[in-house]
C-alpha cells in the first residue's frame, strides 16, 4: 500500500499527521532544512515526537536538504548523528556534499534524495541510488506516463508530491529570491517573490508566477499501480489543522481505494486554496488554469479546523496490530500473551476463573473483551483462546491483563534502532589553478556570435545544443580561427521521452563538429554524456557549494564545474579545487527554469522572440527567455558586472571566467569580452555583483 508522508511544522503538527492517518511524517531538526521558518524542532522535541511516532508504527523523516557551505558541514554532520541516535527513519538531503558525508557518518540510515535535486529521469535516479539514496522524490513537474517510466526501471524507491504548494520553477534550480533579495530556496529561506504580483509586456498586473496548489487526490490508485511507494503533503508552513484535515482525507483515499466525495474537496479547499487546484503537472494540462492566488475568500477562518483540531488532541488513531492468545484453565492463573506486528511480545498472568454460577465465560465473550482497545494505538488483529467450560473470569480482570500486556508491549516500542556510526573523511584541499583563470563564454542563439568575439579568444564556447544544426556558419569562426573548444549546453531539463531526440542531436553535431564535450546542470545527464563518451563539464544547476560536492563532481568523471553563484567570493577562493572550477563573471543570472511556458500562459501564444518579459511592483523588468521543450528560464533584471572587480575571481583558483550572454547582441557581446581583457570600456546599465561580495542567507 502506498506510504503517506504528511509535514510536521510542530510537534503539535506531528500529533495531527499521526492521528489522522499518516504513515511518516517530515520535520526540520537543526538549521539546514528547506523551511528554516518553520517551527523547527529542539532536540528534545526532535526526541519526543520521534518516540511518539515509533510507538505508533509511524517513520519520522529529518529534512536536512539545503546547501551547505564547508564551515557548515561538521554541524550538518553532527545533526544527522543526533537524529540518528534520536531514532529518526531517514535523512531528506539535496547536497551531494552532504550526501556523501551523511552516508559515512551514519552509513545504516537511509538517505532520501530531495525534489530539489531536480532529479527528473530516470538515469537521475540511478545517479541517485548509485550515491547511496535508498529513494527519490521526483521533480513535481513530471506527468503520469514519466512517473510511471521511472518506476517501471528504479531499483529503489519513488516518491511523489501529491498535495500543497507547487514552486513555479523546478526546485533546486529557483535562484529569484536570493538573487534579489538574499533569501535563498536552496538555503531554507525563500521570500516567496513569485507569489507576487508582475505585469507583463505592459498589461495590467497578474500573477504569471503563482500557481495553485497541486491535488491528487483523485489518482491515487492509478499512482499505486505505477508503483510509486510514497506519496507526499506538502506544508509544514501550514497550521497542524491544515495537516490534519488534508491527512485524514488522504489516509482514508488510500485505505479505502475510492474517489475523493465534494465534501472532501470542499473541505480541502476551505482549509488552504488559491482559487481551487491543480493536477496539471500530472496530468499534463499546463496553461494558464494552473495559476492561482490567495484571495479574501480564500484566507476565511475555517470551520473546519476546529473540529479537527478537537478530534487529533483527544482521539488515538488505532493503527499498531496485536494478536491475542489466552488460556483459561480450572483452579490455575489465567495466562495472557500479546505480539504486534515488530514481533515485541508481553506475557501476562492473571486471576484464578471461579466456578461459574450465572454467567460462564466462551471463547466469544473473551474474544469480544479482548477486541475493546481504545484510547490505545493498538487494534486486535486476532485472537487465539483456550477456555475450559463452567468457568468465570470478570471483565475487570480480563481488561486488566488486555492492559498490562499492552502496556509492556508499548514500552518495547519506545527502543530505540541500533546504528553504526563512521567518520566522515573529508577529501584533502586541493588549491586550484595559481594563474588568472582563462575566458569561457556561453550564448543563447547563433546571432549573438562574431568574428569580433571569436578573436577575444575564448578558451570554450558554450552553445545550446538544440541550435547546433543550424549554426555551422556562425560557430566555425571559433573552431577553426580562435581555436576555442565547442561545448554543447544541455537542455537543464531532460525527461526520459525526450532523451531520444536529445540524443539524435548529440549525434549530429559529433558528425557535423566532431563534438566531444557536454556541459550539464542536472545529475541525470551525467550518466547518458557518460555512456556516449563525452568529456563533461558541469554547469550552475549542479549547485556545487562546498568541496565535498567538487570532490564528488571530480569522481563522477566531470572535467570541470561551475561554482555556485549563491557563494560569496571568498567561499569560492576557499573551496577544494580537485577538477577545474569556473564561475560566472558577467550576465544574467538565471533566476528560475519553468515547466509552464511563461509567454504562452500571460499571453496566451508563443511569442518568445517578442516578449519583452515581466515587471514587478518596483519597475524592474526580467526577461523572460525559451529553453528546450518550451520551458521558460526568467533572468535577472540586472546583468552581473564584475570587470571591474577582478580581485573577486582572478586569485580564486579558478580555471574559467565565464561571460554568459543571454539578452545581448552580437556588438555588446564582443564589447563586454573586449572590456574582460582589459581593452574597452564597456559599461552595462544598471548592474550587480551579485552575491559574490553579499553572500545569502
Amino acid at each position: 500500500m502506498l506510504e503517506l508522508l504528511a509535514p510536521a511544522g510542530s510537534p503539535e503538527a506531528v500529533v495531527a499527521a499521526v492521528q489522522n492517518g499518516a504513515d511518516a511524517v517530515y520535520l526540520g531538526f537543526g538549521n539546514f532544512n528547506a523551511r528554516r521558518n518553520a517551527k523547527n524542532f529542539t532536540e528534545d522535541d526532535f526526541a519526543k515526537a520521534a518516540e511518539y511516532c515509533r510507538i505508533r508504527g509511524v517513520k519520522t523523516f529529518v529534512t536536512l536538504n539545503t546547501l551547505a557551505s564547508d564551515r557548515e558541514l561538521p554541524e550538518v554532520v553532527e545533526c544527522a548523528r543526533k537524529a540518528s541516535r534520536l531514532g529518526a527513519d531517514a535523512i531528506l538531503v539535496q547536497d551531494l556534499g552532504v550526501l556523501h558525508a551523511i552516508r559515512q557518518a551514519v552509513p545504516d540510515m537511509p538517505v532520501h534524495a530531495s525534489t530539489q535535486m531536480s532529479i527528473h529521469s530516470l538515469d537521475g535516479v540511478l545517479m541517485a541510488a548509485a550515491m547511496g539514496a535508498s529513494r527519490v522524490v521526483l521533480a513535481r513537474e513530471l506527468p503520469a506516463g514519466e512517473i510511471a517510466r521511472i518506476c517501471a526501471g528504479s531499483p529503489i524507491e519513488i516518491e511523489i508530491f501529491a498535495h500543497g504548494a507547487l514552486c513555479m520553477s523546478y526546485s533546486g534550480q529557483c535562484y529569484m529570491s536570493s538573487v534579489i533579495g538574499r533569501r535563498s530556496g536552496n538555503r531554507g529561506l525563500c521570500a516567496q517573490p513569485c507569489r507576487l504580483g508582475y505585469s507583463c509586456g505592459g498589461r495590467a498586473s497578474g500573477h504569471p508566477l503563482s500557481l495553485r496548489d497541486n491535488c491528487l487526490v483523485g489518482h491515487i490508485d492509478e499512482i499505486e499501480r505505477m508503483g510509486v511507494r510514497c506519496l507526499k503533503i506538502e506544508g509544514r508552513m501550514r497550521r497542524p489543522e491544515y495537516v490534519a484535515i488534508v491527512t485524514n482525507i488522504y489516509s482514508r483515499a488510500i485505505r479505502e481505494h475510492r474517489e475523493p466525495t465534494a465534501g472532501d474537496m470542499e473541505l480541502l479547499k476551505s482549509a488552504f486554496s488559491r482559487q481551487g487546484f491543480t493536477d496539471g503537472f500530472f496530468t499534463g494540462g499546463t496553461g494558464r488554469d494552473m495559476f492561482g492566488v490567495r484571495t479574501e475568500e480564500d484566507k476565511r477562518e475555517v470551520p473546519a479546523f476546529a473540529a479537527a483540531r478537537r478530534g487529533y488532541l483527544n482521539g488515538e488513531f488505532q493503527r499498531v496490530p496485536v494478536r491475542f492468545t489466552c488460556s483459561v484453565r480450572a483452579e490455575e492463573p489465567a495466562q495472557f500473551h500479546a505480539a504486534d506486528d515488530l514481533g515485541n511480545t508481553s506475557a501476562v498472568t492473571g486471576a484464578v476463573p471461579e466456578p461459574a454460577f450465572h454467567r460462564e465465560l466462551t471463547p466469544t465473550t473473551l474474544q469480544t473483551q479482548l477486541y475493546k482497545t481504545g484510547g490505545t494505538p493498538f487494534f486486535c488483529d486476532s485472537v487465539r483462546s483456550s477456555v475450559d467450560k463452567g468457568l468465570s473470569l470478570s471483565a475487570a480482570a480480563i481488561n486488566e491483563m488486555r492492559r498490562a500486556a499492552l502496556a509492556e508491549i508499548l514500552e518495547k516500542r519506545r527502543a530505540l534502532p541500533e546504528r553504526r556510526e563512521g567518520e566522515v573523511l573529508l577529501q584533502p584541499h586541493v588549491r586550484g589553478r595559481q594563474e588568472p583563470p582563462r575566458l569561457t563564454v556561453s550564448v543563447l542563439r547563433a546571432q549573438q556570435l562574431s568574428a569580433a568575439l571569436a578573436d577575444a579568444g575564448p578558451a570554450v564556447l558554450y552553445f545550446p545544443l538544440a541550435g547546433m544544426a543550424e549554426a555551422e556558419q556562425q560557430l566555425r569562426p571559433f573552431l577553426e580561427r580562435s581555436g576555442a573548444e565547442l561545448c554543447a549546453v544541455l537542455p537543464r531539463v531532460v525527461r526520459d521521452s525526450e532523451a531520444e531526440a536529445v540524443g539524435e542531436m548529440l549525434t549530429e553535431a559529433e558528425r557535423k563538429y566532431g563534438l566531444d564535450c557536454v556541459l550539464t546542470g542536472n545529475l541525470g545527464q551525467l550518466l547518458a554524456a557518460r555512456r556516449r563518451g563525452f568529456r563533461i563539464r558541469g554547469d550552475f544547476g549542479l549547485n556545487a557549494f562546498n568541496s565535498e560536492t567538487m570532490a564528488i563532481l571530480q569522481k563522477l568523471g566531470l572535467e570541470s564545474a561551475t561554482v555556485s553563484f549563491e557563494l560569496r567570493a571568498g567561499q569560492i577562493c576557499d573551496l577544494s579545487k580537485p577538477l577545474d572550477a569556473e564561475m560566472i563573471v558577467y550576465g544574467r543570472l538565471p533566476l528560475m527554469i519553468t515547466e509552464n511556458c511563461i509567454v504562452k500562459s500571460s499571453t496566451g501564444t508563443c511569442s518568445c522572440d517578442s516578449f519583452p518579459g515581466i515587471t514587478d511592483r518596483s519597475g524592474f523588468t526580467f526577461p523572460v527567455v525559451k529553453e528546450y521543450g518550451c520551458r521558460s528560464v526568467v533572468l535577472n533584471s540586472k546583468k552581473l558586472f564584475l570587470a571591474d572587480r577582478r580581485e573577486l575571481y582572478e586569485k580564486a583558483g579558478l580555471w574559467g571566467a565565464r561571460l554568459s550572454f543571454t539578452t545581448e547582441n552580437a556588438m555588446e557581446c564582443a564589447s563586454v569580452a573586449q572590456r574582460y581583457l582589459n581593452g574597452g570600456d564597456y559599461e552595462p546599465n544598471g548592474y550587480t555583483r551579485g552575491l559574490y561580495a553579499r553572500g545569502v542567507e
